[in-house]
């Protein structure tokens, strides 16, 4: 009762923070026993983060105080996001610097300091003031034990810093084992984590070990509590007659299901049948898992906790317990089963034209598998027709329905992405034996077209009854990125209709894709749309689906792997049963559906990173045993450092930039491509490239690629637009012969870099005793500016040089003033040795990063700290004395200060 008045108080126009007592005022807060549950809200209020009280003890919402609730994503990099609580705020970037002892997962209240950037590169920044819930009380890593003590280094990049462990905690575990620790201490301003070992999980090389590290990083329950066993156990096996007979009867329907080979949990039948007036009759029947999971039972709460299940290459995390999920709930064949059914009429058109949705119990005829269904229908295996003989008929009615589905979805604006499912196999030691890419064929697209229209009828039919309901969303996507998208596409001479402002119908994303669809970019463009898409969540409020392009949507298919389906089917069951709600359960049932969404979306979130570490981790294992064999793949990334490659078999690696060793590429945003500055060479998503397998490191998730051949060449002619890159297969031969030219040209001039280095510094040399007598070492020019370098003449204002890797830093951005004007500080080594910028120290250094001459370079040779003062920080640039002289002002200050000394 307090908390809704007071929040529409601290809500109201003209509120201004107040105390305790000026609230109680307010209110009417007079009771002593009110007080104190007032002064209790107040500070459960406050713990949670809906209040911030000021250091004067006044009251008021986050917001109202420039302050922001949200979770904590930490980069390997040490800084983090904070995705803010309410979905419409943008993420909060927070340097490493105002963590203030948060981690990762953590809950915390964020001050906002000003916004950094400007245009497209705007961003908010924050403050961690408050760490309102830890998110993490557990961490998986690897143990170091020493005489008095050990540290236990996380496997997740995320956490930065290793936990101290007192050796009276190190319980069993050795030395260079995976163990898990249970954080005693979490860090502040002074002092790192500290924790104790609770379980030891094995080494690193041992069989299953990584996997299982894996499971316990995401904290993945694999075991269920003895009461959800023993509330399982209490669920009879056979079916009661008196449940049966409440239910509409299916039985006598030729009903089946079509799973992968591999599946357990069979929970969705389908049938259909020809009706007299040409319409189409589609049955889909789910199982009934809410029958037996009841409300707030311990099998409910602990799949509420789980939210999903997880499929991992090895193994499967379920939601609920085997005797539900592979036994009495599964449609297995030829026995009664309990299902929930969606009975529709379908018109030639698609159109459902009328539906029902009933509690019903089925028996399905057979377990149909995907391999099976497509022979049947695509490679007409006569054996197959002959052993289903009598369902054949019923699949090919099945192949036209979906199709006229299909069409239909696809003429309202539904986006279709057509990608391969990739697929690793392991043997029993958990190791990779192949991966595989995993086409849609029909009978995959059936099920999914039967699915995705029994979704929506679903969805829209309770929606228009009003009742609490749990929705699958697919938001918008953001108006810059579809920005970014039309200028990317415009590279390509396409465009997004109607999509001004950055506002856009899934139509006309589609029709790009039909547009561009047999064409060489066709996969570039459909991974780049991709990637401006929105994720799609659970959420209460029904605000469609864009993706679909459907208005009505939600999660009815698959209730004993997800808790949403599982919610809903208990809700369709009471409304059905009942007729209607009274306000007390509409008012119960609208705080469930919305903490089971947001639990929902956020369980699945965490089974989608885990299963994709395991792939990510099983394609590095698969690939160490395939070190220098080539491959063939496509570039499916570009960043400022390197290539990403995805090769046919669906692992995806990196060709770093410094193997790139014929010219030095920088990123072109635009273009989405590294472009090189002398040869004007493209390398371009989507381009096909030849690599071979440098290194896989499984403690980083890295697959290393250096490059074979580049399978379609490319040349930058300068500018925007579909012209600005020239692939060499539409030159003419001339054409064709002059980019070759160019590129010996300047692989020549990259191979004879040394020489001119060696020439700079004789010259230099040469001149070191007028620089002893007072002239400025920044005035000498040797006059081999090198003009085919200078990126101004080729790439205008295109391609920036404040993106490089972190790994190797413009050594400018080290510099700091140290005595006169000029003087530079000592820059470090990068961590292999080589010196940055000294090409003279590393003349073989392959090519990729524009470099920079230090001290050090002209220290070895032979000039001495002392003359690098003054400098120039690359060959063509003007001296600093000259800089000066243009400007009006003196370069002798540092000549007449050098003299006094």
């Amino acid at each position: 009762m307090w908390k809704e008045r007071l929040l529409e108080y601290l809500r109201s126009e003209g509120y201004r923070p107040s105390t305790v007592q000026e609230l109680c005022e307010q209110l009417g807060v007079k009771s002593a026993a009110d007080f104190r549950a007032f002064v209790r809200l107040l500070n459960e209020m406050e713990d949670a983060g809906d209040l911030v009280r000021t250091r004067n003890n006044r009251y008021a919402l986050p917001e109202q105080m420039n302050f922001i609730a949200g979770r904590l994503q930490l980069k390997a990099r040490g800084y983090g996001f904070v995705i803010p609580e309410n979905e419409a705020e943008a993420d909060i970037y927070i340097p490493q610097s105002a963590l203030n002892g948060a981690m990762s997962g953590d809950r915390v209240l964020v001050r906002l300091r000003e916004e950094r950037g400007k245009g497209a590169q705007a961003h908010r920044e924050g403050e961690i003031v408050k760490i309102l819930e830890r998110g993490n009380d557990r961490m998986v890593g690897q143990i170091s034990i020493y005489a008095h003590h050990a540290f236990v280094t996380p496997l997740d990049k995320r956490f930065p810093e290793d936990v101290f462990v007192p050796k009276d905690a190190v319980g069993q575990a050795h030395d260079g084992q995976v163990v898990v620790v249970e954080l005693t201490s979490y860090p502040t301003a002074t002092h790192g984590p500290v924790g104790r070992v609770v379980e030891v999980l094995g080494y690193p090389d041992e069989p299953g070990v990584d996997i299982l590290a894996i499971v316990r990083k995401y904290n993945l329950p694999e075991v269920f509590p003895e009461d959800v066993l023993a509330d399982a156990e209490r669920i009879p096996l056979e079916l009661d007659p008196a449940e049966i007979a409440r239910r509409k009867d299916f039985r006598s329907e030729t009903i089946v299901t079509i799973d992968g080979e591999d599946a357990k949990d069979l929970d969705d039948a389908v049938h259909v049948k020809r009706l007299p007036n040409g319409h189409y009759e589609l049955g889909v029947h789910i199982a009934d898992v809410g029958y037996y999971v009841k409300e707030n039972s311990p099998l409910d709460k602990e799949a509420f906790r789980r939210g999903t299940s997880v499929y991992l290459v090895d193994r499967v995390i379920p939601m609920l317990p085997p005797r539900l999920s592979n036994n009495i709930c599964s449609l297995n064949p030829k026995v009664d089963r309990l299902t929930m059914s969606c009975v529709m009429e379908i018109d030639r058109q698609g159109r459902v034209v009328s539906h029902e949705i009933v509690p019903s119990v089925i028996r399905t005829a057979e377990r149909m598998t995907y391999n099976d269904v497509r022979k049947i229908l695509e490679d007409e295996d006569e054996t197959l027709r002959a052993r289903y003989a009598p369902l054949v008929p019923m699949f090919e009615l099945m192949r036209e329905l979906a199709l006229i589905l299909r069409e239909k979805r696809m003429r309202r604006g539904a986006i279709d992405f057509d990608f391969d499912e990739i697929k690793v196999r392991v043997n029993d030691l958990g190791e990779p034996t192949s991966i595989e890419p995993r086409p849609r064929s029909i009978a995959e697209r059936i099920i999914e077209e039967f699915m995705l229209v029994a979704n929506e009828t679903v969805a829209e039919h309770f929606h228009w009854l009003g009742v609490p309901f749990i929705y699958r969303v697919h938001d918008e996507p953001d108006p810059d990125k579809i920005i970014h998208l039309n200028l990317f596409l415009h590279n390509f001479g396409y465009h997004v209709k109607g999509s001004a402002g950055g506002k856009v119908h899934p139509r006309a994303l589609q029709e790009v894709l039909n547009e561009v669809e047999g064409k060489r970019e066709a996969r570039m463009i459909s991974m780049v749309m991709l990637r401006s898409m929105q994720q799609a969540k659970y959420r209460p409020e029904c605000t469609g689906h864009f993706g679909l392009a459907a208005d009505y949507y939600t999660h009815f298919t698959s209730p004993i792997r997800r808790y949403p389906d599982l919610a809903i089917h208990r809700i369709i069951r009471e409304v059905l049963t009942r007729g209607s709600l009274s306000p007390k359960r509409e008012a119960q049932l609208r705080e469930f559906v919305a903490e089971a969404s947001r639990q929902s979306s956020e369980r699945e979130r965490i089974a989608q990173e885990a299963e994709r570490e395991v792939d990510q981790l099983k394609m590095v294992e698969y690939m160490q045993a395939h070190i220098d064999e080539e491959f063939d793949g496509i570039i499916s990334g570009v960043v400022p450092f390197g290539l990403f490659v995805q090769l046919d078999n669906g692992v995806e690696g990196m060709i770093h930039i410094s193997e790139l060793a014929d010219d030095y590429y920088v990123l072109h945003e635009r273009q989405m491509a590294l472009i090189g500055e002398r040869t004007r060479r493209v390398f371009r998503i989507g381009d096909p490239v030849r690599v071979v397998v440098i290194r896989a490191v499984k403690e980083d998730l890295r697959i290393d690629f250096g490059l074979v051949e580049h399978l379609r060449e490319a040349t930058y002619v300068g500018g925007e637009g579909p012209g600005a890159i020239v692939y060499d297969e539409d030159l003419t031969p001339k054409e064709r012969r002059e980019t070759e030219r160019r590129r010996r040209q300047a692989a020549a001039q990259a191979g004879d870099r040394k020489g001119r280095d060696g020439k700079r510094q004789r010259a230099r040399r040469d001149r070191t005793e007028e620089a002893r007598a007072g002239v400025r070492l920044s005035d000498w020019d040797d006059g081999e500016e090198e003009r085919s370098a200078a990126l101004g003449d080729m790439l205008p204002g295109a391609l920036p040089y404040d993106a490089w890797d972190e790994e190797y830093p413009d050594p400018r951005s080290r510099r700091r003033k140290r005595g006169g004007r000029g003087a530079a500080d000592e820059v470090r080594e990068p961590a292999d040795g080589r010196v940055a910028g000294s090409r003279a120290s590393a003349p073989a250094r392959r090519g990729g990063y524009r470099t920079w001459p230090t001290w050090e370079a002209e220290r070895d040779s032979g000039r001495g700290k002392g003359a690098a003062r003054g400098g120039r920080s690359r060959p063509g640039a003007k001296s600093t004395g000259k800089r000066k002289s243009e400007s009006g002002k003196s370069g002798k200050r540092g000549a007449r200060k050098k003299g006094k000394r």
